[in-house]
């Protein structure tokens, strides 16, 4: 019981970072009145803290850019790649809560997950 109490909190965490992130970050960052470098800084985080789930998303992204031609492409195609480490990442980490795994055993774990997700 406490095992499933525990998949089902990371889950949760999960899908409410999703929601959190289906706030654009700019709209986020809009929503805080931050301008100049520390409004670069707050988006640059938050894109990187809060992956696309699926290619749409890395669409999306693109088009509010405003990228066109190779620009959109490798933008996309680097976006996807990151979108699939970032799941595979948080697969991972469900398995090494799971496992009760901490420290150095579950960065490892972890690590090796996530290498063998992309192979």
């Amino acid at each position: 019981m406490k095992r499933l109490m525990t998949v089902l909190a990371v889950v949760a965490a999960v899908f409410s970072t999703s929601a959190f992130a289906a706030d654009s970050c700019d709209t986020q960052a809009d929503a805080k009145k931050l301008a100049g470098a520390a409004r670069t800084s707050f988006v640059k985080k938050c894109e990187k803290d809060n992956p696309p789930t699926d290619a749409a998303s890395c669409e999306a992204r693109a088009t509010d850019k405003k990228l066109a031609g190779a620009a959109k492409t490798s933008f996309v195609t680097k976006c996807e790649k990151d979108a699939k480490g970032a799941s595979a990442k948080t697969t991972c980490d469900t398995q090494a809560a799971e496992k009760k795994l901490a420290g150095a055993a579950k960065n490892s774990f972890v690590k090796k997950c996530v290498a063998d997700a992309g192979a």
